[in-house]
């Protein structure tokens, strides 16, 4: 009598392959793939998880939860698409990466996959700028044919049917609202020169392109330099720049440099794990961000937080969270910025608790997307294995707080 392929108690190797920016040293990035490798082996414990990574050594380094990692730029295609043929369900995303430049070299490989017969899956993925008719194009053709698309925000939404995407698209929120944090220790304050009897305000910059291209880099300079006097001295605080990518540093410096009060300011120096950033979050009184992952992280950690919309996507999440945005970082919108950093932290004791309320019902969206890849696994391989438990949530916790810090290297797609 045959044996049956597999053992009764032994879930089939199923092959889930993840492709986003990963890789890329963009510590936001970096947090959506922790917390979606951690939804996904919560979902299926003994899966084979490929990450297809922009940086292989790097996810490798910093990503436990990984079996396998392939780089897939720059790099002989042949491996790549024996690896993708392999895999029972491509997830693409979570983060923005169908932006004008990047969107068809993501979707070649997932075009890739559906040439393979591979069920595809878009994990909260954000969107836009669309205006390259090659880009947008591959997201009409490509988006159309996977199984479900799942977009991280309502402007992506948008940004997708302007396109031309003519299929369900259900709105989540990001998968990094799941992450867990992990401790800032007084030993790491000290190292970055510190004070831990300070207020502190955090503040994050970035730099001008694809994904930001109306940034005036003098401008936006001078304009947070006056940002970061006014909040020196309206709270008595120490400014710290939080950096997410390495070219962040100099834009900090940029900031730092215009301000009357330098020596009020710092930069964060050394390496940190997504975790390890969001649990410095617990040492600030306030931030204002540029950088959409920290203010969410901020909002995570229940501060005051003034998002700068550079972009759609953090006007979104702004508008999501009940937080004051103003449209664009212009020089001259500076007394109206002022006015409204005022009013934020004198108000913000009676916004706490609708702040609160916000970020749980965010991160039950982001279950939800998880829940919904899981369901498309489970029809890929009829069920859930044994050893999938009621005790998901908990698994969920471990694996996503087991983080690595990120180095600041090269700056990948930008979450």
């Amino acid at each position: 009598m045959a044996l049956p392929p597999h053992p009764p108690h032994a879930p089939p190797d199923l092959r889930i392959g993840l492709l986003g920016s990963y890789g890329g040293c963009n510590i936001g990035d970096e947090a959506i793939l922790m917390c979606v490798l951690s939804c996904l082996r919560a979902h299926r414990p003994h899966a084979r998880l490929v990450v297809f990574s922009r940086h292989a050594e790097h996810t490798r380094a910093h990503h436990r939860g990984a079996d396998e990692v392939v780089d897939w730029e720059g790099v002989p295609q042949k491996r790549v698409l024996e690896t993708l043929a392999g895999l029972d369900l491509l997830v693409l995303g979570g983060g923005g990466i169908l932006y004008d430049g990047e969107a068809r070299r993501y979707l070649r490989l997932v075009q890739a996959a559906h040439d393979r017969g591979v069920p595809t899956f878009g994990y909260a993925v954000g969107s836009g700028p669309l205006r390259e008719a090659d880009d947008r194009k591959a997201v009409r053709t490509v988006l159309s044919a996977m199984d479900e698309v799942v977009v991280r925000g309502e402007e992506s939404r948008l940004v997708l049917e302007e396109v031309g995407v003519e299929r369900d698209l259900t709105v989540t929120a990001d998968p990094a609202l799941l992450l867990s944090p992990q401790p800032f220790t007084p030993q790491m304050m000290r190292q970055e020169g510190l004070p831990l009897d300070a207020r502190l305000v955090g503040m994050s910059v970035r730099e001008p392109g694809r994904a930001a291209e109306k940034l005036n880099e003098g401008d936006y300079h001078a304009l947070l330099a006056d940002v970061a006097d006014f909040l020196a001295r309206r709270l008595d605080a120490h400014v710290v720049f939080v950096p997410m990518e390495r070219q962040d540093v100099r834009h900090a410096h940029g900031v730092l440099s215009r301000m009357s009060a330098p020596d009020l300011g710092r930069i964060l120096y050394n390496s940190y794990s997504p975790g390890e950033v969001l649990g410095f979050m617990g040492h600030l009184d306030m931030v204002v961000g540029m950088r959409l992952h920290v203010v969410m992280f901020a909002a995570l950690s229940g501060l005051p937080v003034l998002p700068l919309p550079y972009s759609g996507k953090v006007f979104d999440f702004a508008r999501r969270t009940g937080a004051p945005a103003l449209v664009g970082v212009a020089r001259e919108q500076a007394g109206l910025l002022l006015a409204e950093l005022d009013r934020l932290w004198d108000e913000f004791p009676q916004r706490r608790a609708d702040l609160h309320g916000r970020v749980l019902a965010l991160q039950e969206l982001a279950r939800e997307t998880y829940a919904r890849c899981g369901a498309l696994l489970d029809s890929v391989d009829g069920g859930p294995d044994d050893a999938r438990r009621s005790g998901d949530a908990e698994d969920l916790r471990r694996y996503t707080s087991a983080s690595q810090p990120v180095s600041l290297g090269d700056p990948g797609g930008g979450a």
